[in-house]
C-alpha cells in the first residue's frame, strides 16, 4: 500500500504542477513565457512532493467520506476527495507561485515591475486555480489509482460509481 501512495503522490504532484503551472502561466499579463513556467512547474512539483508525503491524504479523505455516509470510490466520495485535495494542495501551491511570480518579474525588470497588489493577484489566481485543480484531481485520481495499483501487482477493486 505504501508504494501505491508513494506513485500517485508523484503522479498526482507532477500532474497539478504542471496544469496549474501552465494555466498560471498563460493567464498571467504578457502570455507565455517558458523560463517562468519551468520555474513555477518545479517549485510547485516540489511543494506538491512535500505535501503529499508529509499529509495523509488518503486517511483525511477516506474519513470525510465515511463522516458523511458515503460509499468509498462512489461518485459523491470521489467529489469530496477531490475537494479536500484541492482545498490542501491548491492555496499553497498557488501562494508560491505568486510570490514566485512576482520575485521574477520584479527581477526581469530590475525592480520596476509595475504589479497588482498582491491580495487581488493571489485571489484572482486562487480562483482559477481552485477550479483547475478541483477537475484535474477529480479525473485524474481514479486513473492514477488504478496505475499505481497495476504498477504494485494489485487488483483495482471494481468501480462502484
Amino acid at each position: 500500500m505504501k508504494k501505491i501512495g508513494i506513485t500517485m503522490n508523484i503522479l498526482m504532484g507532477v500532474t497539478l504542477s504542471f496544469f496549474l503551472s501552465l494555466v498560471g502561466n498563460l493567464t498571467a499579463e504578457g502570455g507565455f513565457k517558458l523560463v517562468p513556467f519551468l520555474a513555477s512547474f518545479v517549485l510547485s512539483t516540489v511543494i506538491s512532493l512535500i505535501i503529499g508525503f508529509v499529509i495523509p491524504m488518503r486517511k483525511i479523505e477516506n474519513s470525510a467520506v465515511k463522516a458523511m455516509g458515503l460509499n468509498e470510490r462512489s461518485l459523491p466520495a470521489n467529489l469530496i476527495s477531490a475537494l479536500i485535495s484541492d482545498l490542501i494542495y491548491t492555496p499553497v501551491i498557488t501562494l508560491a507561485m505568486i510570490v514566485l511570480a512576482r520575485k521574477m518579474a520584479m527581477k526581469m525588470s530590475n525592480g520596476h515591475a509595475v504589479l497588482p497588489p498582491f491580495a487581488a493577484m493571489f485571489v484572482k489566481s486562487l480562483i482559477i486555480s481552485l477550479i483547475v485543480a478541483y477537475v484535474i484531481i477529480l479525473i485524474a485520481t481514479p486513473l492514477y489509482l488504478k496505475l499505481s495499483m497495476k504498477l504494485a501487482g494489485v487488483n483495482p477493486p471494481s468501480d462502484r460509481s
